[in-house]
């Protein structure tokens, strides 16, 4: 089947159609993602806190995002497969940010990468796109930036703040860039911005006026529990469900109710019986 492609993505929204976007971190949710018709698979930093525990996304190196996106690209047939580039992989200049980018889609078996920033990525974006790899932006909430963002909090919602998300978008679609990502923006901002581009703009924390939405597998399904985040639906509560499951199978190991025969193998009974019989003849 064909694969979904960056320009399929863009032509969504002249289509009028939204985009549904998830985060995927390995094989089995890759896979269940593709199959259940979702377009776009994120590969994100996120996967830092998700995933290996961390308080941010700060410390997710390239080595992580390969090895995450490898696992991913196995268990994908059809989707279009973005992966994040960490922090401090694309900022000292354009040549590092293109060798990173290649390696996401080389190593890792991505068909784009995103990255965070407005005005002051559009060239590093162009560089980039130039080279023949689509880039997804992503600006509002930039968690990579939120030491000086003054933490996790929603974005433009100040006139002067407001303007400059704006001109960040247009800078990023002027630059090349196929879609971009509105993170915790309020949603008659995110409106504007959706009604200037002409890319899709993907939402998370957005509003339902984007074109598309992302969300993180685990918070959608209720696996992250450490908190959950405002603009996430909880479709299901799978951590409660999982924990309850792990117990009734502690308790019946304990009780020896697990397993039975039904889980178990058997063989010639005459083997067996050979078996008793030579073992308990002394040689």
């Amino acid at each position: 089947m064909p694969r979904v492609t960056a320009r399929d993505i863009t032509q969504m929204k002249a289509k009028g159609e939204k985009i549904p976007m998830i985060t995927a971190y390995d094989y089995t949710s890759a896979r269940l993602a593709d199959e259940a018709g979702v377009p776009l698979l994120l590969v994100g930093d996120s996967l830092g806190m998700v995933v290996l525990g961390y308080d941010s996304t700060i410390p997710v190196t390239m080595e992580d995002m390969v090895h995450h996106l490898k696992a991913v690209s196995r268990g994908v047939q059809k989707a279009h497969i973005v992966g994040d580039l960490p922090f401090m992989t694309y900022h000292v200049d354009s040549a590092q940010a293109l060798s990173n980018a290649g390696r996401l889609v080389q190593e890792g078996g991505a068909q784009s990468v995103k990255l965070e920033g407005g005005q002051m990525m559009a060239g590093t974006v162009h560089r980039i796109v130039e080279c023949g790899i689509p880039v997804m932006g992503h600006i509002g909430l930039t968690p990579q930036s939120a030491n000086t963002l003054g933490g996790y909090r929603v974005q433009g919602r100040e006139r002067k703040e407001a303007l400059q998300l704006v001109k960040d978008a247009c800078a990023l679609e002027e630059a090349g860039a196929y879609a971009v990502v509105l993170e915790l923006v309020p949603a008659p901002l995110a409106r504007i911005i959706s009604q200037q581009l002409t890319i899709p703009t993907i939402g998370i924390g957005a509003g339902p006026h984007c074109d598309g939405q992302v969300q993180v597998l685990h918070d959608m399904l209720g696996l992250f529990t450490d908190f959950v985040p405002k603009h996430t639906k909880q479709y299901l509560r799978l951590a409660e469900e999982i924990k309850g499951a792990l117990g009734r199978y502690a308790q019946e190991v304990k009780d020896g109710s697990f397993p039975t025969a039904k889980e178990s193998f058997n063989m010639d009974e005459s083997i067996v019986e050979g078996l008793m019989e030579e073992l308990t003849v002394p040689h």
